[in-house]
């Protein structure tokens, strides 16, 4: 395999007035002209020190597969995370994707903009797409189809969001009840079949002991067309870490170059 040097550039983007940190990787050498693109989506965050060790590890993996796929790919941390200003909401989160998109989308050497989300960011992955023509292709790893636990104690998870620190203003959120509101508005597993026949992959481990199996079936049986499902066997929740998921990922990522 021929080494391909990375040029990576760190620089912000903007949604809803915020700045977002955000690490963009390219090729050195390779053709500019038809490049497609990657937006990679972190999940919501595991514990307080996943929320700075982000905005490291994700640009650290848009390198590897801009290196090894020879795309143009954007890894970006949600309001509220790593460098990024904000806090924490789904319908924000789903704003931050979409200005993502349209940065990436704006790069005058890329061709089409694909989406690769982990957790919670595959799940915004599949909102994103339903209706935007401009994403050509989804890989979700991990992703809930709704996110009905989170809405079962409102309170709690704001308490839990303000202790890992993705809800940083006192004030936030001016209504509790609408900030709630948005969890049980958002269900992926209602919009997936907006995504073919654009590829979807649906990618999940065996034992994953924080989003069932059963919510990939469902993403993956709604979609239909043009869906692939690959279980992984004995894989937990943090598929990012496991290099059967990272081999997944690369490989559709080949694939769609065809």
């Amino acid at each position: 395999m021929v080494d391909v040097v990375v040029v990576g550039l760190d620089t912000f983007i903007e949604s809803d007035g915020l700045k977002l940190f955000a690490h963009v990787a390219r090729p050195e050498g390779r053709p500019g002209s038809g490049r497609p693109g990657l937006v990679l989506a972190h999940g919501y965050p595991t514990g307080p020190r996943w929320v700075e060790s982000s905005g490291r590890t994700y640009p650290e993996f848009a390198d590897r597969i801009a290196a090894e796929a020879g795309w143009t790919v954007v890894a970006f941390n949600f309001r509220g995370t790593g460098q990024s200003e904000g806090d924490f909401s789904l319908t924000g989160w789903l704003e931050d994707l979409r200005a993502a998109v349209s940065y990436l989308d704006a790069e005058p050497d890329v061709r089409g903009v694909w989406l690769a989300g982990f957790r919670t960011g595959g799940a915004l992955s599949v909102s994103a797409a339903a209706d935007d023509p401009r994403v050509r292709g989804v890989a979700t790893f991990g992703a809930p189809a709704d996110f009905d636990s989170w809405a079962a104690d409102p309170e709690a998870f704001l308490a839990h969001a303000r202790a890992l620190g993705v809800v940083r203003s006192r004030d936030f959120p001016p209504d509790i009840g609408a900030w709630a509101a948005e969890f049980e508005a958002m269900r992926p597993m209602n919009l997936v079949a907006r995504i073919p026949p654009r590829p979807l992959l649906v990618v999940h481990g065996s034992i994953d002991d924080v989003v069932p199996l059963s919510d990939a079936r469902i993403l993956a049986d709604t979609a239909a067309g043009n869906t692939e499902l690959r279980v992984i066997t004995a894989a937990g929740h943090r598929l990012r870490h496991d290099p059967r998921a990272v081999a997944m990922l690369l490989g559709w990522l080949d694939r769609q170059r065809q």
